[in-house]
């Protein structure tokens, strides 16, 4: 039998021996609302198999609930995880559906899930996934966002970051003809020609990619990936971040049991937890005990970890390396910027006309999140000054004035006593033309036509 059949035949003989041990051995979650005081308390007893802390704090995420304690032990064939988690609000957990997810999810019926390293555009009957890294600049989501509105892409969903002068994004979008993804080998290849183009504007060091594949995977462990990938955790420079936000991590090797130690201290903040344990698991680290505390401003992290090899971290190197990694996966969800939240009807080319009157009004935005629920559009983008100041109140009251006071809202320090409630004279000129579809043919980007 030739190599590559006995590797075939090998993770097909792998995949056998999971499944049966799983059934064999079946997942258990057990909930209780009783035991503590201020947070339901999640047990997960399951077969250990790589990957699986992961996917179990994945699913946590996804729900939004906060973890603010958790017990992590996955010694030998067994894998058992204790979390305490409370939802948005503070307080504990009892929607049922979300509870009969969790058990759905994590338990008997859960079905196994690999990693995914899928990188470009990606798939599915109702939409393409768009993947982008590049440099970073003001303006360049008013560019991009604009590139797929003239090309005629809807843009249902996007998650963009930044961070160390990279730029990572995912977009779901769609063809404004037809309402589902896009299948044209033509234009995808159009699409991609001129992403990169404007990826690769200002800076021929280093590599913007725009590349098709059909795989999936979760978006944000995504961006991850692809940052980790492109080296964002090597710093450009230290004086254009403040030290008061870097979080404190540590690495020691603790010789008795041949376990690489890692403390994490930090400033908490939802999706914490997620950040690092996607980031130890991408970098083929195994995490065997952890025990984790966030109940209150700060969180503390200690992860007994080992290479997939079996091998705790053997050098100075390596050690440096991980705390650069875990300081990166930290500081790209650190939204710096004022935060503001947009809420509006959707439709076709929205993003790109929000974004280009940011630009127009010298703003960047550091980290978007663009999300469409039936008809309509709710966004949240941080934004700064374009050299990377504070931005100042006058130009958000601008900006307000023109977008509508009721549509964007402003959720930072500055003082909206001054803000004007109701939508302003200078609103209702401009507002049949944001509501227009001609608006989005002002500003295109020259380089396009």
């Amino acid at each position: 039998m030739s190599e590559v059949n006995m590797s075939s035949f090998s993770h097909y003989m792998d995949d056998e021996y999971e499944k049966l041990f799983r059934r064999v051995n079946p997942p258990r979650v057990v909930i209780d609302n009783d035991v503590c005081k201020n947070a339901t308390v999640i047990r997960v007893d399951s077969a250990n198999k790589n990957g699986i802390l992961l996917q179990v704090v994945q699913i946590l995420t996804d729900l939004n609930l906060i973890v603010t304690k958790a017990y992590i032990s996955s010694d030998g064939g067994w894998f058992m995880d204790v979390f305490n988690v409370t939802g948005q609000d503070g307080n504990k957990v009892t929607d049922e559906a979300i509870l009969g997810y969790i058990t759905k999810s994590l338990g008997p019926e859960s079905c196994a899930t690999s990693p995914i390293r899928a990188i470009g555009v990606k798939q599915t009957m109702d939409h393409t996934a768009i993947e982008l890294l590049g440099s970073d600049r003001p303006g360049l989501l008013s560019e991009v966002s604009a590139v797929l509105t003239n090309l005629k892409c809807n843009i249902l969903n996007a998650e963009v970051w930044t961070h160390n002068a990279r730029v990572a994004a995912v977009m779901h979008v769609n063809d404004e003809d037809t309402g589902s993804a896009i299948t044209d080998p033509q234009k995808l290849s159009v699409i991609k020609e001129l992403l990169c183009n404007v990826l690769g504007v200002g800076n021929k060091k280093r590599v913007a990619k725009t590349v098709v594949t059909d795989e999936l995977t979760h978006t944000e462990r995504r961006l991850h990936q692809m940052l980790f990938a492109d080296r964002d955790y090597d710093r450009v420079s230290d004086d254009d971040f403040d030290e008061k936000q870097r979080p404190n991590v540590n690495v020691v090797n603790w010789s008795d049991k041949d376990y690489s130690v890692v403390t994490i201290q930090s400033k908490d903040r939802p999706k914490l937890l997620f950040d690092t344990v996607c980031t130890l698991t991408d970098m083929q680290y195994v995490v065997f005990h952890a025990n984790i505390d966030a109940e209150g401003p700060e969180a503390y992290q200690e992860y007994y970890i080992r290479h997939i090899d079996g091998s705790p971290v053997k050098s100075d190197a390596e050690k440096q390396r991980v705390i650069q990694c875990l300081e990166a996966a930290i500081e790209r969800r650190v939204s710096e910027g004022l935060k503001l939240e947009l809420c509006t009807t959707d439709r076709v080319g929205l993003l790109s006309d929000v974004t280009r009157i940011f630009r127009e009004n010298s703003l960047t935005v550091t980290r978007a999140e663009v999300t469409t629920k039936g008809n309509k559009a709710v966004n949240t983008f941080y934004v700064r000054g374009a050299s990377g100041c504070l931005v100042d109140p006058k130009t958000i009251e601008s900006i307000r004035k023109i977008i509508g006071n009721t549509i964007l809202q402003v959720k930072g320090c500055l003082d909206e006593s001054k803000s004007v409630t109701q939508d302003s004279p200078t609103r209702s000129l401009f507002g049949g033309l944001f509501k227009s579809r001609s608006f989005v043919n002002f500003g295109l980007v020259k380089s396009y036509s």
